[in-house]
């Protein structure tokens, strides 16, 4: 079989396991006060362009969203996101689970319209009425969104614009920042720091065995957050774990080459469906490709490949995703051509 689920099936990238390894009989002190952490942190302020930021490792991108949001948000405040965004729709509610209410907006492809961020937050505060109602205390987006399209840097741009304008934090959840960064023509990883007032360097759907980079460059943002961390069971005891993971990362470009392959064979995946009459419907030029196919299309398929319905099965045709990750190799390609 060959697999395009999701880009975190298999385990470690071959360098990022072998850093492990290396590392393996090495002994350290636990929760991040060891010498891999922090030169992987100084490794990450380097290539951000942040060296005064603050940067936290943490488990995994459920466990991230929720504390970053839980340490900037007020407990009446809830956080504007669009409706497609992954914190309303596919993460169980763990942001609601500790009391901050997703306010989603109409998404356009996935994206927030920072025009219509701003007319939401002005006409909040118009209301006389405001005070009985959950505040919008911080704006979540993604890069890519869940739909794998991506956010031009004009885009990103305003919408900073407009955050910075109310006195709002804008946090940007990368998961899968690398493929990205990788497909972007003109967003770059200091464009994601300068922008934003916290962001995360996603690590386990980009070849790492678990763990996200948490980067804030307000200090002021993140009060006691190593605290806030534990009491949501994002620490990881083993630290040093997450620490030569993000070091591998961060030398000799493996993130964004791991990033730059994914994202070259999934271009390569929806040529070879455009040349067979399919159509995406979804414009994704990340490792995230959406089509529907016709249900026999989908069942003959199946038999060689899996990959994920997005949605419920339609009666005669389904909308799938195809993702490709750091394992997905251009034999795999082929095969997938073949087998269409």
């Amino acid at each position: 079989m060959i697999h395009f689920d999701c880009d975190y099936m298999a385990g470690a990238h071959p360098e990022v396991l072998d850093a492990i390894v290396k590392n393996n009989r090495v002994q350290t002190a636990g929760y991040g006060n060891d010498d891999f952490c922090h030169r992987a942190k100084a490794l990450i302020r380097e290539a951000c362009g942040t060296p005064d930021a603050a940067v936290h490792f943490m488990v995994g991108g459920t466990q991230t969203n929720s504390t970053v949001l839980d340490a900037i948000l007020w407990r009446t405040d809830g956080v504007i996101a669009a409706e497609s965004a992954h914190i309303n729709v596919h993460e169980s509610g763990a942001v609601e689970l500790f009391g901050h209410k997703v306010l989603a907006l109409p998404g356009h492809d996935g994206k927030l319209d920072a025009k219509e961020v701003d007319a939401y937050l002005r006409d909040f505060y118009a209301d006389d009425t405001y005070e009985h109602m959950v505040a919008p205390g911080a704006v979540y987006i993604s890069f890519p969104t869940e739909l794998g399209t991506l956010y031009s840097l004009d885009e990103l741009e305003q919408l900073s614009s407009v955050c910075r304008n109310h006195n709002i934090p804008l946090y940007i959840d990368g998961a899968r920042l690398g493929h990205g960064l990788a497909a972007s023509p003109d967003v770059t990883l200091k464009d994601i720091a300068r922008l934003s007032d916290v962001f995360y360097i996603g690590g386990t759907k980009m070849g790492a065995l678990m763990g996200e980079a948490v980067v804030c460059t307000r200090k002021d943002l993140l009060p006691r957050f190593f605290t806030l961390m534990k009491a949501h069971g994002a620490v990881l005891a083993k630290g040093r774990l997450l620490g030569i993971q993000f070091e591998a990362f961060f030398t000799d470009d493996l993130y964004m080459r791991i990033g730059r392959h994914a994202v070259a064979l999934a271009l390569r995946l929806r040529k070879a469906l455009e040349a067979k009459g399919f159509v995406p419907f979804i414009d994704s030029p990340t490792n995230q490709q959406f089509f529907t196919l016709h249900n026999e299309v989908i069942d003959r398929l199946s038999q060689a490949a899996t990959f994920e319905y997005w949605g419920p099965r339609g009666v005669t045709e389904s909308r799938v995703r195809f993702v490709t990750s750091w394992e997905t190799t251009e034999d795999d390609i082929a095969t997938l051509e073949s087998l269409l």
